[in-house]
C-alpha cells in the first residue's frame, strides 16, 4: 500500500501493483462496496500481469480508513453504508490523485465496480488526464445519461441485475449512442467478481476481453478523436464506419447480448 494526498489535504492509502517490464500505461481500479479486499487487490495484481501499473484507492478512508469487507450480505450492507456517507465530490478529488500520481507511466484508463462503476462513469466527464472508461453494473449510471462523454467509455450489465432493470439499461442505450453498453444473459450484479455467489463465468470472462481490448485500443493505442456534437469517438471506430458506409452496412452500436 502507498499513501497519497488530495489537493484538500485528505490523505488515502492505495494498493498499487507494478508490471515486471516497462508499463504500457495505467490503470486506476475503483473498487465496489466492499472495499480496498483481497479480491480487489488480486484485480490489481491481474492487470499489472498484463503490462500495467495498476492502483486502488481505498475511497472508504474518508469515513473508515482501512475499510475491507466480505460479500457476504452483513459485510456488503456496512460497506454501503460507508459509501453512503462519502460525497461524489470528495471521491472524485481522490481519483483525480490517483490519476496524478500515475499518469508519469503512460495513458490512464479508470476501471470501477458497481458504487466504483457509477464514480468511474462520473469521472469520465469530471477527471482529467483519463484516456478511456470502463464500468460494471453502476446502478446510478443508467439514470446520468444527460451528459455527452469526453473520453471513451465502455459499460457491463448483467441482465439479470436486480438493480438495474433491463428496460432502463435499454433506455440509457438510446440516449447515448456514444457509450459502448453491453448486457451479459444469466448475469446479476456483481457477475464479474469471484469472490461472489452471483459469479457468472462465461459473461466475466466475455467482459473481461472487452475491457483489455478497450484499454489496449485506447491506453496503448491512438488517442480518441472529438467528433462535434457527437461526444468521444475512438479512430477506429470512425474508420469502421466509414468502411460500413462504403459497403452499404450500418452500424447500430453494441448490441444488448
Amino acid at each position: 500500500m502507498i499513501e497519497l494526498t488530495t489537493s484538500d489535504g485528505h490523505s488515502f492509502s492505495a494498493y498499487r501493483a507494478d508490471p515486471s517490464d516497462t508499463p504500457k500505461g495505467a490503470v486506476v481500479i475503483l473498487q465496489d462496496e466492499a472495499g480496498i479486499n483481497p479480491h480487489l487487490c488480486k484485480v490489481a495484481d491481474s492487470f499489472a500481469a498484463k503490462g500495467y501499473v495498476a492502483i486502488a484507492p481505498s475511497l472508504f478512508d474518508r469515513v473508515k480508513p482501512g475499510a475491507s469487507f466480505g460479500y457476504d450480505e452483513a459485510g456488503l450492507t456496512e460497506g454501503k453504508e460507508v459509501s453512503r456517507q462519502i460525497a461524489t465530490e470528495q471521491a472524485l478529488a481522490d481519483i483525480q490523485t490517483t490519476v496524478e500520481a500515475v499518469k508519469g507511466t503512460g495513458k490512464v484508463a479508470i476501471v470501477g465496480y458497481s458504487w466504483g462503476g457509477d464514480l468511474a462513469y462520473a469521472s469520465a466527464n469530471r477527471v482529467n488526464g483519463v484516456a478511456c472508461v470502463v464500468a460494471y453494473g453502476g446502478k446510478a449510471t443508467v439514470s446520468a445519461y444527460q451528459e455527452k462523454r469526453r473520453v471513451p467509455t465502455l459499460l457491463h450489465f448483467g441482465e439479470n441485475d436486480a438493480l438495474i432493470p433491463l428496460e432502463q439499461i435499454a433506455q440509457f442505450r438510446c440516449h447515448r449512442p456514444d457509450v459502448s453498453a453491453f448486457t451479459y444473459p444469466n448475469a446479476a450484479h456483481g457477475f464479474d467478481c469471484d469472490g461472489r455467489d452471483s459469479f457468472q463465468e462465461e459473461a466475466a470472462h466475455k467482459a473481461l476481453d472487452r475491457t483489455l481490448f478497450w484499454i489496449s485500443q485506447y491506453v496503448e493505442g491512438q488517442p480518441p478523436i472529438l467528433l462535434k456534437n457527437a461526444g468521444a469517438y475512438a479512430q477506429a471506430k470512425t474508420d469502421r464506419k466509414a468502411k460500413k458506409k462504403k459497403s452499404g452496412g450500418d452500424d447500430m452500436g453494441p448490441p444488448m447480448d
